[in-house]
């Protein structure tokens, strides 16, 4: 084979073609930083680039050529504006396990001068869009990227299998995957995918939300007149409209219904001869439903205690079947939903969920609240 066949044999790039998709796109951002700059392009534009372009680069160096490999970490370090040898060298003990602090290199000397440079140009020609729309945006996107690597290992190492994130950082998610085989090429990843690694539904720059949850914004609700008004009032619509389109019910569990027991405020109104039930597994929630009728029930010697309503403390299995006319469940219920749909414990029942979550007969509880209630029936 001529020398020349086997040079077009391999070609230009060491590992794939798909790397060219990397470099290219590397291209349209920074077209886009030369065409209509701004500092949430440039937050954004350099969190992405570090995370897909550069971490791949650093892992499986894109080209055959040495030089072309060292030209590239140029444009990397002047596109992010920060050498790229830096990152590598961090990212590597970070792979490493090692706390050394960074040697200095002459690759990172001179990408430590483009980047120099460059910064100096801005400042020197343009020093109102350097100081009001660049550095902004350098220093939110190096916050996005602290952010992201934290939470890519807070409490171990953790994976994200979610389609949209993998697409658009191409499978930087697979990251205990990565972790296991740091060489193995971002397109081979999703075939290496452990089915026992810790994952997490969040992509990690927005894996804070996991602490933000139903519990916590109940017990804001609980704090706030205004919020309870418009919670009591969004429920009651939709219990109105569906609680017309089944038997009368005479009995009613009411699950989870612990911290602000809306449910039970409102069917205690809608349904005044119904006896009702409400079954909480932390008996915490349930002493904070019981001062909502307490004072109901002490006005009428002949209502039982917390004003005719039974407080349960007890876990609701979604597969076990209800003494009861109508279940509620909420959109906190710890169990499995979909037996709820699949054999309703009850006559009636009646699920929150999601707003886009449609099954069987249902309504719109709130466009703010993102939720709905669906009517299930055996």
């Amino acid at each position: 084979m001529s020398l020349a066949l086997a040079t077009r044999s391999r070609g230009v790039l060491r590992y794939s073609p798909w790397d060219g998709v990397l470099i290219g796109l590397s291209g349209v951002y920074a077209a886009l930083l030369l065409w209509t700059p701004s500092s949430p392009l440039i937050a954004i534009g350099l969190w992405w680039t570090a995370n897909t372009v550069a971490h791949t680069f650093i892992h499986t160096p894109f080209f055959h050529s040495r030089a072309a490999n060292r030209a590239f970490a140029l444009y990397l370090s002047a596109l992010m504006g920060f050498p790229q040898g830096v990152w590598r060298a961090r990212h590597l003990r970070h792979h490493r396990g090692d706390d050394r602090p960074t040697r200095w290199t002459q690759d990172i000397a001179i990408e430590t001068g483009v980047v120099i440079g460059l910064w100096l140009a801005m400042l020197t020609f343009s020093p109102w869009f350097f100081l009001t729309v660049y550095l902004p945006g350098y220093v939110a996107g190096l916050g996005l990227c602290q952010l992201q690597g934290h939470f890519e290992h807070a409490g171990g190492t953790t994976s994200h299998y979610g389609w949209i994130y993998n697409f658009v950082f191409f499978n930087d998610g697979y990251h205990v995957e990565h972790h296991r085989r740091p060489g193995e090429h971002w397109t081979r990843l999703p075939m290496s995918a452990d089915p026992n690694a810790q994952r997490s539904r969040w992509p990690p720059v927005l894996r804070w939300l996991s602490g933000i949850n139903l519990e916590m914004l109940e017990r804001i609700a609980l704090r706030s007149a205004l919020l309870q008004r418009y919670m009591l009032a969004s429920h009651e619509r939709a219990f109105r409209k569906l609680l017309a389109n089944v038997p009368r019910a005479s009995r009613v569990t009411i699950v989870g219904g612990g911290l602000f027991p809306r449910t039970a405020l409102i069917l205690r109104r809608l349904l005044p001869d119904a006896a009702l039930s409400i079954v909480d597994a932390e008996p915490q929630h349930l002493e904070i439903a019981s001062r909502f009728f307490e004072q109901v029930g002490s006005e009428d010697p002949a209502l039982p205690k917390h004003g005719g309503i039974e407080l349960r403390h007890q876990f609701f299995d979604a597969r076990s079947t209800e003494d009861a006319d109508v279940v509620v469940v909420p959109l906190s219920f710890i169990g499995d939903r979909r037996a709820l749909y699949e054999a309703p414990p009850a006559r009636t029942v009646l699920v929150h969920d999601w707003l886009w979550h449609t099954h069987g007969g249902g309504v719109r509880v709130s466009w703010l609240l993102l939720k709905r209630l669906n009517l299930v029936t055996r």
